[in-house]
């Protein structure tokens, strides 16, 4: 598997596949250079043992700062462990990590999004840290379940965004809706005077966000792109019902059709867009950029509450020569104060055990209790046990998708087309 097909997050939550420029590969290439002179091995630099940390994060202007903050609380409590962060851009990090893996080198710990996360774990690239975090030692929440895998642990999760309805309460007129055909018939309605309902992606440029946006309606519906065994269920009634309530609400001429997420977004904060089904930290930056009306928050509106998410884990690397040290500050990170702060920085994801808000926070974002409470909900927008086949089965089902939007193609025809080919061409069954 090429860990180049699992680059899959924007900048704080979006979640969304992205593509290198030659600059960015440059970027990458100069990061590895820099890391491969400090090695991996046991350093000791004021008489402690250094742990290098690579996270994108530390790229970005704010919270790359607040981290490094973060770390440096761990760094001053105690004398035998130092953290020192690694930055690497998003746009080379997956690329970068995984080229120095395979020369048996690379970062102590690393936050991985959740795709490269399962390919590093399928590449034997990260160590299993059962002995590190034990089972029942801290008060992990449900997405924990997904950081093992063959029974394995090999991650703690870093952060999870999770999805909801945010919507614009000017144009809603009234409450929220509660189940899919009041969302239909709300879209309609706000749709006018240059406004629009309702906003999602639905052209293969936008592919990765499609993604997303398609599994929050097929998990919303009931349905599953694979079962537990990791035998695909795209043609499952299930799934059908979800494509279908995507069809209608594309034929519903609520939406702006073509536009990508940078547009409607920008034309929700500027009040012409009523709804979206959108993570955390996108719903954060809407509120921020709001002008001159109220964002509200609500359960998205389908049969049942499951919802994508956006799950980024935090590793060991398994040519570690740090391991004790790097659980060190694993056990750390999940004290109640240090995820009281590591939340802080997120702002509208979580953690790995639940933080409550506080009373400042909800003042600021009203909203905020709706995507927490959304975690015991959320599923990881790959198909189970199939994860490392995800990037192609996304490829497939996206084409036949498209066909039923665009082409007219029956759900239930696209879909089993879907099936067939995953499990001819891709899982060669």
């Amino acid at each position: 598997m090429n860990p180049r097909q699992f680059q899959s997050r924007q900048g704080q939550g979006q979640g969304h596949p992205g593509r290198r420029s030659a600059l960015a590969r440059l970027s990458g290439l100069a990061g590895l250079a820099a890391l491969a002179l400090s090695g991996v091995g046991t350093v000791h630099a004021a008489d402690k043992q250094v742990v290098t940390f690579a996270a994108a994060s530390f790229a970005e202007p704010a919270r790359g700062d607040k981290m490094r903050a973060w770390i440096g609380k761990f760094n001053q409590s105690q004398d035998k462990v130092e953290i020192q962060p690694v930055t690497i851009p998003f746009s080379s990090f997956a690329s970068t990590i995984f080229t120095q893996m395979g020369g048996n080198a690379g970062p102590d710990l690393v936050r991985f999004d959740l795709p490269e996360f399962y390919a590093a774990v399928n590449a034997k690239r990260l160590a299993p840290i059962d002995d590190v975090i034990a089972d029942g030692a801290f008060p992990l929440t449900g997405p924990d379940k997904y950081m093992k895998v063959g029974g394995a642990r090999y991650g703690v999760v870093f952060e999870v965004s999770n999805y909801a309805m945010v919507f614009n309460k000017a144009l809603l007129k009234g409450k929220a809706p509660a189940n899919f055909d009041e969302f239909l018939a709300a879209a309609k309605a706000a749709t006018a005077a240059g406004n629009y309902g309702y906003a999602y992606r639905a052209t293969m440029a936008e592919r990765g966000g499609f993604w997303y946006d398609l599994c929050n309606y097929v998990y919303g519906f009931g349905g599953r792109w694979s079962d537990e065994q990791g035998n695909p269920t795209i043609n499952s009634a299930k799934v059908i019902e979800g494509v279908t309530a995507y069809k209608k609400m594309y034929d519903a001429a609520a939406t702006p059709k073509g536009a990508d997420a940078a547009t409607y977004r920008r034309m929700f904060a500027e009040g012409k867009i009523a709804m979206q089904i959108d993570n955390g930290g996108v719903a954060a930056n809407l509120a921020t950029q709001a002008k001159g009306f109220e964002v509200g928050a609500g359960p998205s509106p389908f049969p049942t509450r499951a919802q994508g998410m956006i799950l980024a884990p935090i590793s060991i690397n398994a040519n570690s020569k740090n391991k004790a040290a790097a659980g060190a500050f694993l056990k750390w990170m999940l004290t109640p104060e240090a995820q009281r702060e590591l939340q802080l920085i997120h702002g509208a994801s979580s953690v790995a055990i639940n933080v409550p808000r506080s009373d400042e926070e909800v003042a600021k974002w009203p909203w905020i209790t709706v995507y927490d409470q959304q975690t015991a909900n959320s599923v990881p927008a790959l198909p189970q046990g199939l994860e490392v086949k995800a990037p192609e089965i996304q490829q497939v089902v996206i084409e036949q998708v498209i066909r039923v939007l665009q082409g007219g193609v029956d759900p239930a025809k696209a879909m089993n087309d879907a099936q067939q080919t995953v499990l001819t061409r891709v899982l060669k069954r």
